[in-house]
């Protein structure tokens, strides 16, 4: 019997270590017709997770419906690893938050007017390692 798993579980600490070294990450939000998925490029502030958006369906979507998961992961070779957040969106609209937001330069990948910076207030986070290796099926194959 392995008593080494190939999956570990990290502590909060590591999980925001490894959000933070990310800029990459899918927003899942509940719709009126299912659950949509959006990739999205981010920052950490604090305890909570910072990104832009334009007017439609996404922000429509977390007006009606504030809670979401917020979802990264990397891999390598050997290992890999993902951190998932659970927490409520909310558009920024205090003008002092917009101010040092700014400031920490969240810039859109993509050439399109993004004029929303929404918060995540994250109320739970996890994180998870994972080794890879070869197929503990395929000896018995």
């Amino acid at each position: 019997m392995q008593t080494d798993s190939p999956i570990v579980i990290l502590d909060e600490a590591k999980a925001w270590d490894l959000l933070a070294g990310q800029q990459l990450g899918r927003l899942a939000v509940q719709s009126d017709l299912g659950i949509d998925v959006f990739p999205v490029n981010f920052t950490v502030d604090g305890e909570s997770i910072i990104f832009r958006t334009a007017d439609g369906a996404k922000l429509t979507d977390l007006h009606s419906h504030p809670k979401v998961s917020f979802e990264v992961d990397a891999w390598s070779e050997h290992s890999g690893f993902s951190v998932v957040a659970k927490g409520n969106a909310e558009p920024v609209t205090n003008l002092v938050d917009i101010a040092r937001i700014e400031a920490l330069r969240l810039k859109p990948w993509v050439p399109t007017v993004k004029t929303t910076f929404v918060r995540i207030f994250v109320t739970e986070i996890s994180a998870r390692k994972f080794i890879f290796g070869p197929d503990p099926i395929a000896k018995y194959r």
